[in-house]
C-alpha cells in the first residue's frame, strides 16, 4: 500500500514595485485638477461691468453702444460701477470725465431727467492755468466794469463748474488775448453767468481741482 505524504505548500511572495516617476505623475495630475478648479472658481466670481469705449466728458449722453461690457473681479464692489442692468433705455448723462477703457463709476453718471446742468461757452482773458482742462473743476469769477474804465472787485459767479473742453479758435484772425472755454454750470446760475457775459464783465476761471487730477 502506497502512502502519500502531503506536499509542503509552496507559494511565491509578491513584492510591490514602486516607481517614483509614477508618484510624480500623480502629483502633477492632482495639481492640474486643482488649478483648473481654481480658474473656474475665479471665472465664476467675475461680474460684467461697463467700461468706456471712448473718453467721456461731462454732459455726454451715453447708451449701451458707447460702452463695453467687461468681466472683472471686484470682490463685492460691483455696486460702485455701472453694470448692464443699471443702464435705462433712454441712456444716462456723464457728470464727470471718464477715460477711454476706464470702468465707469456709478457716481460718474446720472439720469437724463435729473440732469440740471447747462453747457455755456465763456471767453476768459489771459492765460489759463496748467490745471485747467477737460474734466477739471473751476470757479468762474466776474468783475463788473466801472464808469472810470476800471473794474469792481471780482465775485464768484459759478462755483465748482466742470470744464468740458477748450474751444479752438478758427479763421485768419484769432484773438490771442482771450481763450474760450466750455463749462457745465448749474441751470440756476446760467442767467447770472450770461448777464456777466452780456455786460462785458471781466470773466476769469480759477482751478479748484486737486494737483495731478
Amino acid at each position: 500500500m502506497t502512502s502519500t505524504r502531503p506536499r509542503a505548500a509552496t507559494g511565491r511572495v509578491r513584492r510591490f514595485w514602486f516607481d517614483p516617476r509614477f508618484a510624480i505623475g500623480l502629483l502633477l495630475v492632482a495639481a492640474s485638477v486643482v488649478g483648473v478648479v481654481g480658474i473656474v472658481g475665479a471665472a465664476d466670481s467675475s461680474v460684467q461691468v461697463y467700461a468706456a469705449r471712448e473718453a467721456l466728458a461731462p454732459g455726454d449722453s451715453i447708451r449701451s453702444e458707447d460702452l463695453v461690457a467687461t468681466g472683472v473681479r471686484l470682490d463685492g464692489a460691483a455696486e460702485l460701477y455701472l453694470v448692464p442692468g443699471d443702464l435705462p433705455d433712454d441712456g444716462l448723462v456723464v457728470t464727470r470725465t471718464v477715460a477711454r477703457g476706464e470702468l465707469v463709476p456709478a457716481a460718474a453718471v446720472g439720469a437724463s431727467s435729473g440732469v440740471r446742468l447747462a453747457s455755456v461757452v465763456i471767453g476768459v482773458g489771459g492765460e489759463l492755468a496748467a490745471a485747467v482742462g477737460p474734466g477739471s473743476t473751476v470757479d468762474v469769477w466776474a468783475a463788473k466794469q466801472t464808469g472810470a474804465g476800471g473794474f469792481e472787485p471780482p465775485v464768484v459767479v459759478v462755483s465748482s463748474a466742470s470744464v468740458v473742453r477748450l474751444v479752438e479758435e478758427e479763421g485768419f484772425v484769432v484773438d490771442r488775448e482771450q481763450v474760450s472755454v466750455e463749462v457745465l454750470v448749474p441751470r440756476s446760475r446760467v442767467a447770472r453767468l450770461l448777464e456777466a457775459i452780456a455786460n462785458d464783465d471781466a470773466v476769469s476761471i480759477v482751478s479748484t481741482s486737486l494737483p495731478g487730477r
